[in-house]
């Protein structure tokens, strides 16, 4: 017999093309007064064919069983500034179930060109505060735990116990080896992402794989020391990484395992075998 909660929301849904909807709200109100989170009111529905109002435009893509992996999935951004900010804002509209946000840094001026979170309000204070606030304007429905505090190999176990997939939204690539390490023990896949100007790149590191700084060598920093980034960039790779992350925990497609490089000026585009 089905309890309470769930005919709130079974006689609160309709018939809107050839899916059952309900409204939110609904989902958010049924699950108040009971042991259940509104996370696991919304996976309810979908997992029983109907579709909180706030995913319909989501489900022709990945399909109300795509929905219900997102909601039970748990994501580590890591470095919530010009990357992460963006792929916060996706994931949680998105929906996916719980977001770790890492970040010990602060807003500074030169972040207010391109940094979806900072805001003229903000300076000064912490990045991922900022970050677990956001997501929660968004979506009410995601849980979110807050690191005010960068990855160190001393935390980083702690950080992403339990996670599905990591993006890597970091600045340096000392940063990201202790990342990749610290994925590579918990066999967790690992979203890459970097920008330097109108140049910008992407890819799927699985725990095997090796990482595209690990081939070439090179400087900590890259490009972005001498050309910064400019607003576009950003939201642009952060799009990719977070179409990775959904891809990734859905099943659908096959994950990008070859490097993604992007130049926005002349508009090229290759994929290079690691």
């Amino acid at each position: 017999m089905a309890v309470l909660w769930q005919n709130e929301i079974r006689s609160a849904s309709t018939l809107k093309g050839n899916i059952f909807t309900v409204p939110w709200k609904v989902c958010r109100d049924a699950a108040k007064g009971t042991d259940i989170s509104p996370r696991e009111a919304e996976l309810w529905a979908c997992e029983n064919g109907i579709c909180p109002s706030r995913y319909e435009r989501s489900i022709g893509t990945i399909g109300l069983e795509g929905q219900a992996r997102l909601l039970s999935s748990h994501v580590a951004v890591i470095g919530c500034g010009g990357l992460g900010g963006w792929i916060v804002e996706i994931l949680a509209r998105a929906g996916v179930g719980k977001l770790a946000v890492v970040d010990g840094d602060m807003f500074g001026d030169n972040n207010l060109n391109r940094q979806a979170l900072c805001t003229e309000e903000n300076i000064g204070l912490s990045k991922a505060v900022a970050a677990g606030e956001r997501a929660l304007a968004l979506n009410g429905a995601v849980e979110v735990d807050v690191w005010d505090q960068f990855m160190t190999g001393d935390n980083a176990n702690a950080i992403l116990e339990g996670c599905d997939v990591v993006m890597d939204a970091l600045d340096s690539n000392r940063a990201r080896s202790v990342l990749v390490s610290a994925c590579r023990e918990l066999d967790i896949p690992l979203i890459h992402g970097a920008i330097g100007g109108f140049w910008g790149q992407s890819c799927v590191i699985m725990p095997d794989d090796r990482a595209p700084w690990e081939m070439t060598g090179g400087s900590d920093k890259g490009i972005e020391e001498t050309t910064g980034n400019p607003p576009f960039t950003p939201v642009f790779i952060a799009s990719i990484q977070a179409a990775e992350a959904i891809r990734l925990i859905t099943g659908i497609g096959e994950p990008l395992r070859d490097l993604l490089w992007c130049d926005l000026k002349e508009h090229e585009y290759l994929k290079i075998r690691i």
